[in-house]
């Protein structure tokens, strides 16, 4: 494809004047503005997370929190908007601050701070902070400010956390103390109420009746023989009118046999009952009182053998109805202790019968009570870990924020960039210019050339003949041509000029411009 460069060269020169305009403006706006910005100051300090003084494998720490993520909640409250804001104020940041609003001091502040991390692995984790400023002193004492933010921000974020989880902890073993103690007091008083049939007695109560079961089957069998005996008594002394006859195969007496067996029976009740037990104190009467009678018969046989024959019949009336009577009240003793012994083995059974319920009950309390006394035990552990943490971070043991290197007051500007300003608006008013041109070809349509002639109706033209000037008019046109440019390198300077003068500075339009796009 052939350009044709004298078509292209004299629609430049055409459209120079515009094009010029657009250089002249967009070149001066950018040198009056690289020119009247102000100097600019910037300064920065460097802060260190270090690594706890006592290693985690000796002493672990209840703060568990990552550097870089230390390091980023740090980062968003240094630039919340109230710490900006009350920067900007309390050091006079913007020489008109008193007239910006806060929106405007929030987004300043936020586009001349600089705040940056650096980590890696085996690597130090190092924050770098940064702010550009109109004096070197304003650039340091935000800066300064910044760091002491941090530093107190970092304490105060790590001591909180320690307190908050001491705090925690405290109130975790007190409340699980307190179910403690609650769980013991239901599982005594679960003990007391049910105190006949817990099941850790279920053994004593087993042996127990199998002890109750032997005795009652000796009273069994002492009762069949009082009854037995009685019978014989009676049966002997109906028929003889004696008691002698009756005993005269024994080698001894009825009362003596009686006492016998209720030493014996003594000896047994002493092996299951105290001294002080009713039923000991039965057998102790009786058989005081059947020594009495023995020995009140042996005087009474000492009295017969010796030749008194007159109360025979009287004496043996007498022994018979005492012999009655003291059988009568062994029978009693017996009935009536085969009775207790026989209700106690049946509270026993029923106890062993609820034993089993209660178990269950008694287990699940107890097993509450183990989970609650574990829950406490781990509680206590933490709660002690909490307390060394505490002091740990109380002491500035652990983990925390070392300034490497504070602000220093800078003595040289550090802005603006005043060189890349000038030529940042030139190259904006040549792109200008350029689009302008390459906008009017795209948008014009008419037929200027024969190649456009043949390109559009596809045809071959035998000869073009093109619009012929007169000399006249082709002065015209280059004087027209010249004063055009000469005017647009006049007017625009002086109309910049008066505008910058009389109306508006014009590094502010080119600043508020920069902030409509979003690039200021």
């Amino acid at each position: 494809m052939n350009i044709d460069l004298a078509f292209y060269w004299r629609l430049f020169l055409n459209r120079l004047p515009i094009m010029l305009a657009f250089v002249l403006v967009f070149s001066s706006l950018g040198v009056i503005t690289a020119l009247k910005l102000p100097e600019t100051y910037a300064t920065s300090a460097s802060l260190l997370v270090e690594e706890p003084q006592i290693p985690d494998r000796m002493v672990a720490s209840t703060v568990q929190t990552d550097a870089n993520e230390q390091l980023d909640i740090i980062q968003q409250k240094l630039l919340t908007r109230a710490n900006l804001i009350d920067m900007a104020n309390e050091f006079r940041v913007f020489r008109d601050i008193g007239e910006m609003n806060p929106d405007t001091v929030f987004r300043e502040m936020r586009a001349a701070t600089s705040i940056k991390k650096s980590a890696g692995r085996n690597r130090a984790t190092v924050m770098t902070i940064s702010f550009e400023g109109r004096s070197g002193r304003v650039a340091a004492n935000v800066v300064n400010e910044m760091v002491t933010l941090a530093l107190a921000e970092n304490t105060t974020l790590r001591m909180s956390r320690a307190e908050n989880t001491l705090d925690f902890f405290q109130q975790e073993v007190r409340r699980l103390g307190e179910q403690l103690d609650q769980q013991s007091a239901d599982i005594a008083i679960f003990k007391s109420q049910n105190a006949a049939a817990l099941p850790e007695e279920q053994r004593y109560r087993l042996d127990r009746i199998n002890l109750l079961q032997e005795r009652l089957a000796q009273l069994e069998r002492d009762r069949d023989g009082i009854e037995t005996q009685r019978s014989e008594l009676v049966r002997v002394y109906e028929s003889t009118g004696q008691l002698r006859r009756a005993q005269d195969n024994r080698p001894r007496s009825s009362e003596e046999a009686r006492l016998a067996a209720a030493k014996v029976e003594l000896e047994q009740a002493r092996l299951i009952y105290s001294d002080t037990h009713p039923r000991m104190t039965q057998l102790l009467t009786r058989v005081e009182r059947l020594e009495k009678a023995v020995q009140d018969q042996i005087a009474a046989d000492n009295t017969d053998g010796s030749g008194n024959s007159d109360g025979t019949g009287t004496t043996e009336s007498m022994l018979y109805r005492t012999t009655l009577a003291d059988i009568d009240t062994r029978a009693e003793i017996i009935a009536d202790e085969i009775t207790r012994v026989q209700g106690e083995i049946e509270e026993l059974k029923q106890a062993n019968a609820q034993s089993a319920a209660n178990g269950i009950e008694l287990a699940g309390l107890e097993r509450d009570y183990v989970n609650i006394q574990n829950r406490y035990n781990a509680a206590l552990n933490n709660l002690n870990a909490a307390q060394v943490s505490e002091r740990i971070e109380s002491t500035a043991q652990g983990q925390r924020i070392t300034v490497i290197e504070n602000a220093s007051v800078p003595q040289f500007p550090s802005g603006p960039n005043r060189p890349l300003i000038a030529m940042m608006g030139a190259m904006a008013g040549m792109g200008l210019a350029a689009g302008y041109f390459v906008l009017l070809e795209l948008l014009n349509r008419a037929i200027r050339r024969p190649a456009e002639l043949q390109s559009k109706f596809d045809i071959i033209p035998i000869a073009v003949i093109p619009y012929m000037e007169s000399a006249r008019q082709k002065q015209i046109r280059r004087i027209t041509r010249v004063t055009v440019t000469l005017g647009v390198l006049v007017i625009v300077p002086l109309a910049l000029w008066y505008i910058d003068t009389n109306y508006i500075p014009l590094e502010l339009v080119v600043q508020k411009g920069l902030s409509r796009l979003g690039i200021g």
